[in-house]
């Protein structure tokens, strides 16, 4: 049995909560467990895990899984520089305060 690192709090209520928000989902659209599954190319024990927020399953099953959901396109946002404010103010804070051009470029 592979053993998992322990997790910090926030990342192991994140994944419960795409695995509940998962389940939801699936059930909204009214997919059976084995249906599911199978479209997943998964057991029905690792559909079970993804929707309890195993931290265990791969990313690449949780992707698959959105992707029957019809979900991927939000995927593409997990990580966008346009939703890492953190990561964009700490660019910010390394740009030049003003430019200074050299006596040879202003003369251009």
């Amino acid at each position: 049995m592979r053993t998992i690192p322990q997790l910090p709090i926030a990342v192991k209520r994140a994944l419960v909560k795409l695995g509940k928000d998962i389940r939801d989902a699936r059930l909204r659209r009214r997919i059976t467990m084995q249906l599911m599954a199978e479209r997943a190319f998964i057991s029905r024990v690792t559909l079970n895990k993804v929707e309890k927020g195993d931290p265990a399953v791969s990313l690449g099953i949780y992707a698959t899984v959105l992707f029957v959901l019809g979900l991927t396109p939000r995927l593409y946002d997990l990580a966008d520089a346009n939703y890492d404010n953190t990561g964009r103010m700490l660019e910010e804070e390394n740009l030049p305060k003003r430019i200074r051009y050299s006596k040879k470029e202003s003369e251009k």
